[in-house]
């Protein structure tokens, strides 16, 4: 019984970690971030929120500022939880891949093919585009386009690996390189924008305080939708399966080439969900976006706790790790930290983190040998 009730518990462990984690960041970022004036604001008549001006002694109108910590702000908050939910959206289908035993490089490339097609769809039924006056139709045909082109683009890697029988290193490396590739010849370069009002106003609203309640909804239903797949379905303990003995999977029945090319499909799916999302929010799309994508989507997984050699991770995990690089990125600029050592510093976390799951493996074998 305590055998069984043990990877559970150790997963609740881990999860309980990284809460610490996410809390101690914050705390070291609220009392050493400092502090920054901004311009105070008001309700006005109209409900609308306004710059609040006094009068000072020669009759003229001066701004009014008030002081408000770096971090503990709802505006610094909001940003905070707007960047996490594309980077977790995406890191909870790449903890699907990395529990498989595979690895997605691609994610980026995909997120931009996926972002500039949806865009051309979205800019033809937009203010500017010969079909403007569609209205929601043009935003569902955009939306379709934008998750479709994505999941298509997953199913594509997941069938090359499968039929190929070539490690996912080397096919996600090769279609990274396609998928960007076709969207810059797509755009030529260019920035696509003009987009439906409809659809900028669905995926854009916010509340007062400024959060983006869309993308953090959405983020929130991909974790929970994830977690129960990988967690109370048998299809999902295939996957752990998998990652943990593909071999012995495959003796005992499993099939290890459709459990592959779902969760290729999956990684591409969430890939075109944050596009959308990103594509909303933002009103624009070029060849060049999600560059680095992959690295921070990777890093949150495996931060997450998903281990690379594979069977292990859930999309909880995934969530909050996308918190903890997110929170450790926002922390580099409060803190006035060069913005070049960003990258480094998320590698080094990646790695620290393979360390302690190879450490944690490590001890967990040797615990075994001992009681045998």
């Amino acid at each position: 019984m305590t055998a069984t009730a043990t990877p559970a518990a150790r997963r609740q462990f881990q999860e309980g970690g990284l809460l610490i984690v996410i809390l101690v960041l914050g705390v070291l970022l609220t009392f050493f971030g400092g502090s920054v004036k901004v311009p105070k604001l008001q309700r006005s008549a109209t409900g609308e929120m306004e710059r609040v001006f006094i009068t000072n002694a020669v009759g003229e109108k001066e701004l009014v500022f008030e002081e408000r910590n770096k971090f503990l702000n709802a505006q610094s908050l909001a940003q905070l939880a707007k960047d996490t939910s594309f980077i977790a959206i995406m890191a909870v289908g790449a903890t699907f891949v990395i529990v498989s035993g595979g690895i997605d490089l691609s994610v980026g490339a995909i997120f931009a093919l996926a972002s500039v097609l949806g865009a051309l769809v979205f800019h033809h039924f937009g203010p500017e585009g010969t079909a403007a006056a569609s209205g929601m139709t043009g935003a569902w045909l955009g939306a379709l386009t934008c998750v479709g082109i994505a999941t298509l683009a997953g199913l594509a890697n997941g069938g090359m690996i499968v039929a190929l029988r070539v490690h996912p290193f080397i096919i996600t490396l090769g279609t990274m390189a396609i998928f960007r590739g076709v969207a810059f010849v797509i755009t030529k370069g260019q920035s696509i924008g003009s987009f439906p009002e409809a659809f900028r106003n669905l995926i854009g609203w916010r509340t007062e305080g400024g959060l983006s309640l869309v993308p953090l909804g959405v983020m929130v239903l991909v974790a929970i939708a994830g977690g129960l797949y990988l967690s109370r379905l048998a299809a999902g303990r295939r996957v752990y399966a998998i990652g943990g003995n593909e071999l012995a999977s495959r003796f005992s029945g499993i099939r290890v080439e459709r459990v592959k090319l779902s969760v290729f499909i999956f990684s591409g799916l969430t890939a075109g969900i944050a596009a959308l999302l990103s594509l909303g929010y933002y009103g624009g799309a070029t060849s060049g976006d999600g560059q680095g994508y992959e690295l921070n989507v990777i890093a949150a997984a495996v931060v997450g706790g998903a281990s690379l050699s594979g069977g292990k991770g859930t999309a909880l995990g995934a969530l909050l790790g996308a918190l903890v690089i997110q929170m450790i990125s926002t922390g580099i600029v409060i803190l006035g930290i060069d913005q070049n050592y960003s990258q480094i510093i998320i590698g080094a976390v990646v790695i620290v983190a393979v360390l302690l799951d190879q450490l944690n493996n490590w001890l967990v074998k040797r615990r075994l040998t001992q009681l045998s």
